[in-house]
């Protein structure tokens, strides 16, 4: 192996992906690293501007001719590039002016590391700490509530007993029922009363049955797209329970689209992926569900609270629909995201099938 052939081995076996990009901005090299991270052949690169190969806010072409003139490095910090398939990339990159031994000209090497992976696990942390931590403030505050409660309701039948008016009855029934009221919440809050019982079942089975579900409760006036893998295999799971949690996602949608629901298209979409990190665990394999809808979207100031209990964009809500969800796939080692703007919005359920 000559030493040219040893150079090219190495810079394809790294995971960092390089560019060269010459003084008039062709691309002369990318490695396969890079070859992944832009999602393009070097064939079909080598010899374009680097501008071709992906776009970014502000301007490229005069930041890399910058550096060419002032033989100046620079370092963008989580820089969102547009593709050219159409997807939008995260990354940082550098970029360190050379020369060749025998030019005088001026080149770049540019070295990209994509951070979608990790800032979708950092999300997805921050997902799931916080949903521990609510799930712990929710089992405090219901043990506070629950006992003066308690306490309350058994005084007010006692008192009960004891009013010489029948018609003063309906002040201590008043204290029962708003008693009874509140215990019913903090229960719901607290989500499923049980652990999950987990048996092999198929998710499109379960999610069939919400469909029927949706379709006889809006008399078929909402429409349900269906896209699904048939090669997805069995999962072990509490059917009613993934029930609950896809039936709250969905009624969610038939909300947002309530104005309008003889034209609401909900759809359904399953697909598997393979080496899909959940929270600090690698799962070799996983079952995604995406859920989504075409109404006004979740509001800009409710997406970071949005699985939060008591949190709702609804005035008659309670709010605490996707907290349940979000607790329903935690008991099944999963996790639930979403992205939302006006027009589109999709939660994306995602299940361990290993």
């Amino acid at each position: 192996m000559s030493p040219q052939q040893l150079y090219q081995s190495l810079l394809d076996n790294i995971s960092t992906a390089l560019l060269v990009v010459e003084h008039d901005l062709t691309v002369s090299y990318m490695n396969s690293a890079a070859e992944a991270t832009f999602q393009v052949s070097k064939h079909r690169v080598t010899g374009s501007n680097i501008c071709d190969l992906f776009s970014e806010p502000g301007d490229t072409t005069e930041n890399l001719r910058h550096a060419i003139t002032s033989n100046s490095p620079f370092t963008r910090r989580e820089c969102e590039l547009g593709l050219t398939t159409g997807d939008v990339i995260t990354v940082d990159y550098a970029v360190t002016p050379f020369q060749y031994e025998s030019s005088t000209t001026t080149a770049l090497i540019l070295e990209v590391h994509p951070l979608d992976r990790k800032l979708r696990i950092s999300r997805e942390e921050g997902l799931i700490s916080s949903q521990q931590t609510t799930n712990a403030l929710v089992r405090g505050l219901a043990h506070e509530i629950k006992n003066p409660l308690g306490g309350l309701r058994g005084a007010a039948q006692l008192l009960a007993r004891e009013l010489p008016n029948e018609g003063l009855k309906d002040y201590t029934n008043i204290i029962i029922g708003e008693a009874d009221r509140l215990r019913d919440l903090v229960d719901r809050m607290l989500g499923p009363p049980k652990p999950p019982d987990m048996n092999a079942l198929n998710i499109h089975e379960v999610l069939e049955h919400v469909a029927n579900l949706i379709e006889a409760e809006t008399h078929q006036r909402v429409e349900i797209v269906r896209d699904y893998d048939p090669s997805i295999p069995g999962l072990k799971g509490d059917r009613d329970q993934l029930i609950q949690a896809i039936l709250n996602i969905v009624r969610n949608a038939m909300e947002s689209n309530k104005d309008q629901l003889s034209e609401a298209h909900i759809s359904f979409k399953t697909r598997t992926q393979r080496q899909f990190t959940i929270g600090n665990h690698l799962h070799r394999l996983v079952c995604r569900i995406d859920i989504s809808d075409k109404g006004p979207g979740i509001p800009k100031e409710l997406q970071s609270t949005v699985f939060f209990p008591m949190v709702s964009g609804k005035p008659e809500g309670t709010g605490l629909g996707l907290s349940i969800s979000q607790s329903i796939i935690n008991q099944h080692q999963g996790l639930i995201e979403f992205a939302s703007e006006p027009g589109d919005t999709i939660f994306t359920l995602f299940i361990p099938l290993d």
